[in-house]
């Protein structure tokens, strides 16, 4: 399969920057981070794909200059905007590989936002213009960070109900609860691997096979980490339609007599399907499984609706009280919510839980777009920003410190303001903080090579990047 032109993945604008520079630029250095936005700190993950993917080695061969070229000279009607020359400068005396210097935190750890990510630089003084010309494939990080991030934090909102609702040694199971279904709702096959591989490092619950693939091809993990459970979907019981819906299900435990299975259960009455056939008919049958049968609704308010499905299993299976106050179903019968389900949500449906007397460990989760779609790079609000560079022998910090409007006409200092010099990554009485390079000499800096001149350093596996998420 033929590799992406890499000379031909960035925003058009960027083919003018080697003329817009000023005369004597030999260096451009820029840096990552996230400014702010949903949560107050963001899990760095997903460079070391990018770099994998497209920069590594050559990163482009003769054939791609020469596409790039005739591609460059249509978009912008004239031949005096893309020069063949820097390309073909980096393919001469490198063979493709790229003159940069990519410095980063570790993959898997929670760095506070406003905090420096990730710094890229040119290494050789002929390329200043190549630094910021690789900022729109790079940003695209924000990407995985922000699935991980998102996930991450569902996790700990999980973990605290658990933690005040739960039987102890329940949050065992804390690994199963928020399951990925987001392969069908993203955009591309790309977006299924990186997003899939970002809630991977939180959870091990997932429908999404490309994440896991994309965790062994660039991260080399050792094992298949998204693991899944036979479970039906309305193709299936709305076969023998509405008076067959019975012998469907009938089917379904028989079909896997042992171990968990899950059946959608709302084609046509979700709270008749819970009282007369699962807890009706089938109740014994259910009971005497050497397994869990996980019922899942998909449609109507979720919070109302499975309250009231709660309320039907209590009295159809009975229940036991945990030492916490809680209710808790039988083992073999589990409640998984796919529908509707976003971080906000999630909040909500546990609080009505804990408010009705019903343990979190009665219920799992299932979502897709909102985890997988529904996120920008303003979520956490990424930026990527020169913020040095050397002119004519000097070095000379940058920055941009814009102003705004608020709503009472005053104009004050934006959130976009950004840093200046050289960064390195600190850690002070263990919390992360970003200074120039020349301040707290004694202090290590958190940021590390992975990339220089065309080759990864430094790579990390993913049980490494679970393990950093582990240590959050």
């Amino acid at each position: 399969m033929k590799r992406e032109n890499l000379i031909l993945l960035a925003d058009a604008y960027k083919y003018a920057h080697h003329k817009f520079y000023y005369p004597g630029t030999t260096k451009i250095y820029s840096y990552l981070e996230s400014r702010g936005g949903m949560f107050d700190e963001t899990i760095f993950f997903g460079l070391q794909y990018f770099l994998k993917e497209y920069l590594q080695g050559p990163a482009f061969a003769q054939q791609d200059l020469d596409e790039a070229d005739g591609f460059l000279k249509q978009v912008f009607g004239r031949d005096d905007v893309f020069d063949k020359a820097k390309f073909q400068y980096i393919l001469d005396k490198y063979n493709g590989h790229l003159p940069v210097k990519i410095k980063a935190v570790a993959e898997g750890i929670a760095v506070p936002t406003s905090n420096v990510l990730m710094t890229i630089e040119n290494t050789d003084p002929e390329c200043y213009w190549l630094t910021n010309f690789l900022e729109t494939l790079l940003m695209q990080v924000w990407y995985p960070c922000t699935v991980a991030t998102l996930s991450n934090q569902i996790r700990k909102v999980v973990t605290q109900f658990y933690s005040e609702t739960a039987t102890e040694g329940a949050e065992a199971g804390i690994d199963f609860v928020l399951n990925d279904f987001g392969f069908r709702g993203v955009s591309s096959v790309e977006s299924a691997k990186i997003g899939g591989a970002a809630h991977l490092i939180n959870f091990s619950g997932s429908d999404n096979l490309a994440g896991s693939g994309m965790a062994i091809n660039y991260y080399d993990a050792t094992k298949v980490y998204g693991l899944s459970i036979p479970a039906t979907e309305h193709s299936i019981c709305t076969l023998l339609g509405r008076e067959g819906e019975l012998e469907i299900f009938r089917h379904v435990l028989r079909v896997f007599p042992t171990g968990t299975i899950a059946c959608v259960s709302d084609s046509y009455n979700i709270f008749k399907a819970c009282k007369e056939y699962w807890g009706g008919e089938l109740k014994e049958e259910i009971l005497n499984r050497d397994g869990t049968l996980v019922i899942r609704p998909d449609s109507g308010d979720p919070i109302r609706t499975l309250l009231e499905i709660f309320g039907i299993l209590f009295e159809t299976f009975g229940f036991t009280t945990n030492p916490k106050g809680y209710k808790v179903l039988p083992p073999q019968v589990r409640v998984i919510q796919g529908d509707g389900v976003n971080y906000a949500e999630i909040i909500n449906i546990y609080n009505a839980l804990k408010a009705n007397g019903i343990s979190a460990e009665n219920l799992v989760l299932g979502m897709g777009g909102a985890l997988l779609q529904k996120v920008d790079r303003d979520t956490q609000k990424f930026a990527l920003k020169c913020s040095s560079a050397v002119i004519n022998g000097q070095e000379v910090a940058v920055e941009k410190s814009p102003t705004e409007m608020d709503a009472q006409g005053s104009i004050t200092p934006s959130f976009k303001k950004s840093k200046a010099g050289r960064l390195k990554l600190v850690k002070i009485n263990g919390i992360f903080k970003t200074v120039n390079e020349q301040e707290h000499l004694n202090l290590a800096d958190e940021l590390r090579t992975v990339f220089e001149n065309g080759e990864l350093v430094n790579t990390i596996t993913f049980e490494q990047v679970k393990a950093n998420a582990n240590l959050n």
